[in-house]
């Protein structure tokens, strides 16, 4: 999430972090010092949606095993103080039942491999020490975990790439088996579950007894005042919903514990946040004309909300998150349709608007979508930032990406998108019923 910073989901929220980040200098020149050469989190306004990630915001970074001295840096600072074994975790050691005689390439990816496991068992023990004797925690309490995370499932895969054998049983995350050993999945339990304390919504938050039917019903207005007939509005509908999903896996209101600037239902920033409600305010008669009972559910919120950060109640969030980055390409949504008739595919779409929003909307306006070439480093750091081509060295070798390949490299994503069209034929059911 991110940009500008980029930044969330997926990743990815679907574990527990927000899509956007902003790295703080301390673990930037951690990273830079370390050769690791991962996307900053600030953009400018031609690659990103602010100057200077998240959810979305700068996501994935690149990692080479043995781990980086990036991450030796925080684990070292971890491990001075915490025990090395997490809670009542159980499981086989990623070690046990190897066979002896390893390649030295296999050896050297096994022990790699290894060491990430152990790093993110302490850097888990670490956050929860801290918040279980309600100790102040660092001002992004979640970058170090999912620098670790993404860390493990890299390694994961270039031991998989020399070690076939290691692939395992499939696991309750979705992840592909060659990325993630079902073994470990207590670890990302544990790591979901701090991510939720991490960022949880603040006591003033104003939430939603409706926040999916919310978001479908915001994108829906909007892109009827757009111009779009009822059918496109209703894909448009859609794909608010999973934009929701992809940033804080459907939970409104949240802060962001990867980012001090993204914040939210939508994630987003105090300038795009104000930027939507400009917009917003540009159309309100039209609302008013259209959906009567909408704006009159719009002026509840807003006087509900009165001088408070508008990010922390759900309506207007979702709202002025919409209006700042998708209201503009809602009317493009028959064109985007034709070229990418899969659902999931147009999801994919809009949540890199999220993420890479200018080289993004270049591609669509370029003619050729799918065969639209994205070379630039400081974009492909991004892409990284944001879980895409970040595990193995295969993927973390390339230099660039079409934009098919960069759609296909959003698997991390998938679940979410998923469980967002579940949601919305379950909206759309209520409705008919």
């Amino acid at each position: 999430m991110r940009r500008k910073s980029y930044i969330a989901t997926a990743p990815s929220s679907q574990f527990g972090e927000n899509t956007r980040y902003r790295l703080l200098p301390s673990i930037l020149d951690l990273i830079t010092s370390a050769g690791i050469g991962a996307g900053a989190p600030i953009v400018n306004a031609v690659s990103s949606r602010a100057a200077a990630p998240a959810a979305a915001l700068a996501l994935v970074l690149f990692f080479t095993p043995p781990i980086s001295n990036a991450i030796d840096a925080i684990i070292n600072r971890v491990t001075s103080f915490v025990p090395a074994n997490i809670g009542n975790f159980s499981f086989m050691s990623p070690a046990q039942g190897q066979p002896a005689a390893l390649t030295t390439s296999q050896s050297d990816a096994l022990n790699a491999y290894n060491k990430t496991v152990q790093n993110l068992r302490a850097i888990l023990s670490e956050r929860r020490a801290l918040i279980n004797s309600h100790q102040k925690l660092p001002d992004v309490p979640g970058q170090a975990l999912y620098l670790v995370r993404v860390s493990m499932m890299g390694a994961y895969k270039d031991l998989t790439d020399v070690l076939p054998s290691r692939i395992g049983r499939p696991n309750k995350y979705k992840i592909p088996p060659a990325y993630f050993d079902a073994d470990n999945e207590p670890l990302i339990d544990e790591y979901k579950n701090l991510f939720a304390i991490m960022q949880a919504p603040p006591a003033n938050a104003q939430k939603s007894e409706t926040p999916f039917k919310d978001v479908v019903d915001l994108g829906t207005v909007i892109a009827r005042i757009k111009g779009l007939n009822a059918a496109h509005a209703e894909v448009a509908g859609r794909i608010s919903l999973a934009v929701f999903f992809a940033e804080t896996d459907g939970h409104q209101n949240i802060g962001n514990a990867r980012s001090i600037s993204y914040k939210g239902s939508f994630q987003t920033g105090v300038s795009e946040d104000k930027n939507g409600q400009k917009k917003w305010a540009a159309i309100k008669k039209s609302v008013a004309a259209l959906d009567p009972k909408l704006n009159a559910r719009d002026d509840k919120e807003e006087a509900r909300v009165g001088n408070s950060d508008q990010r922390y109640n759900h309506w207007t969030a979702v709202r002025n998150g919409l209006m700042n980055a998708h209201a503009d390409l809602f009317p493009k949504i028959p064109a985007i349709m034709k070229a990418l008739p899969d659902p999931i595919d147009q999801m994919r779409f809009f949540e890199l608007i999220q993420i890479i929003p200018s080289p993004a909307k270049a591609a669509l306006n370029s003619g050729n979508l799918l065969n639209y070439r994205i070379s630039e480093p400081r974009i492909m750091g991004y892409l990284r930032n944001n879980s895409m081509f970040a595990f193995g060295k295969a993927d973390r070798a390339r230099t660039s990406a079409t934009m098919r390949e960069i759609l296909d490299s959003m698997w991390l994503f998938n679940d979410i998108f998923e469980r967002a069209l579940a949601k919305f034929g379950e909206i759309k059911a209520q409705q008919k019923g």
